[in-house]
């Protein structure tokens, strides 16, 4: 069996579904439940950069735990999204459509955000998830979707 049947077979498509499936539940209660209220007092941030340059420039100013949280956590939580989402749907596969379907997700989470004044609406949020979605796409490109290379 070739490396692209036994990726794309209908039963490790199952098993990636599951996998996303359970990556959604586990998303949905990160990002909407675990220790999350509505607040009375609700802060957004609609400019570019705005919590990043603290962080990466004033470093000093925060403990690790909320540095590696606010920056790496961001990243690092999106790298399946990248992976299952190209693996799953075809139309995906390309750069520009996926990166315009990841954006517009994570757009449709923290404007749900907003509206239920649960997290905060932070357009940094949506940077730092995409670079972690696209460091996904490309072990997705790289390891998953590319021929295997034989020697003659």
């Amino acid at each position: 069996m070739s490396e692209k049947s036994w990726l794309h077979s209908k039963w490790m498509l199952a098993i990636v579904a599951c996998m996303a499936v359970l990556y959604i539940l586990i998303m949905g209660n990160l990002l909407f439940v675990s220790g999350r209220t509505p607040g009375m007092y609700y802060q957004y941030n609609l400019v570019p950069f705005e919590t990043i340059r603290p962080l990466l420039l004033e470093r000093e100013r925060y403990n690790t735990d909320t540095w590696v949280k606010n920056l790496f956590g961001n990243i690092v939580l999106f790298i399946p999204l990248g992976i299952w989402i190209p693996w799953l749907f075809r139309r995906c596969r390309s750069f520009l459509t996926f990166s315009s379907t990841v954006v517009l997700l994570l757009l449709g989470v923290e404007v749900t955000q907003l509206i239920t004044r649960v997290g905060s609406f932070d357009v940094d949020d949506i940077i730092l998830n995409t670079i972690g979605a696209w460091i996904g796409y490309a072990v997705f490109k790289l390891f998953l979707c590319s021929p295997r290379r034989t020697r003659n």
